[in-house]
């Protein structure tokens, strides 16, 4: 009976210590938010919010603390309800050091519609900040 007992205790220990083995692995290769060069921040910008992507909005974001995923949900969500479609982003003033993202497209009315979006670089990782942007 103690044999069964301590089968039971040793395989829970096992299972514990795989599943946080798992955990830790996925943190670990979780990859940093952002883009390698402004080029590819402009097309994944560009693919995101074209196709109303709330996980790959997300992962360009640099979003302070834990709440980016649910941020980026309501910010996808709104564009969607408004039918926003044909959606390109040019950055500036400088595209190889830009400091803005100009996103535009149109609506579902088919009236243009533009804004600009702070571009950020930290570690060599280009981010959209949601803060104004600087000139």
């Amino acid at each position: 009976m103690h044999i069964r007992r301590d089968v039971k205790v040793g395989l829970s220990i096992a299972a514990a210590a795989v599943w946080i083995g798992a955990v830790t692995l996925l943190i670990v290769h979780e990859p940093d938010p952002g883009a390698a060069s402004p080029a590819e921040l402009r097309d994944r910008l560009t693919a995101a919010l074209g196709a109303h992507d709330s996980d790959a909005f997300a992962g360009l974001l640099d979003y302070p603390g834990s709440g980016g995923d649910d941020f980026a949900k309501d910010y996808v969500g709104v564009l969607a309800g408004h039918g926003v479609h044909d959606v390109h982003v040019e950055l500036g003033p400088d595209a190889a050091a830009p400091t803005r993202a100009t996103i535009a497209g149109t609506l579902a009315d088919g009236k243009p519609f533009s804004y600009p979006l702070a571009v950020t670089s930290e570690d060599g990782r280009w981010t959209i900040a949601l803060t104004p942007p600087l000139p």
